[in-house]
């Protein structure tokens, strides 16, 4: 008669690499942006994606950034806010034998723009995936 079950031991992720982007400001000076209402704080959200085999690279990442960004959007919608007006990112990647997983965790300041809101941008400095 069996009482406990032992679990096979899990091997750890192990962190791959890991990319992050301080808070920047998402709209400079030469974009007018006429604000009705900024939060007092910022919303965060942390999305995880499994990377299948036919991994590809620098893109699949790009795409889970921007998926991210989209997600947070969503989010500040729900509450009322159109714009994010300054936001934040980290990726990590991390791998456990032959599989590959990247958590986002994106932050933003939503705020809520008169008008129109401004046409969809990339997350800030998307271009460190790169480096």
């Amino acid at each position: 008669m069996k009482i406990f079950r032992l679990r096979r031991k899990e091997a750890p992720w192990e962190v791959v690499e890991n990319k992050f982007v301080d808070p920047s400001p998402t709209y400079y000076g030469d974009e007018e942006l006429d604000l009705d209402e900024i939060s007092k704080t910022d919303i965060k959200g942390t999305y995880v994606f499994d990377l299948k085999a036919g991994y590809a690279g620098i893109q699949d990442l790009q795409k889970a950034v921007t998926f991210s960004r989209q997600q947070l959007l969503r989010e500040a919608s729900r509450r009322g806010y159109n714009v994010l007006t300054v936001e934040s990112w980290q990726l990590t990647i991390f791998q456990r034998a032959k599989q590959r997983r990247v958590e986002v965790r994106y932050c933003g300041r939503p705020a809520r723009c008169v008008g129109d809101a401004p046409s969809a941008q990339t997350p800030p400095f998307i271009g460190i995936l790169y480096a």
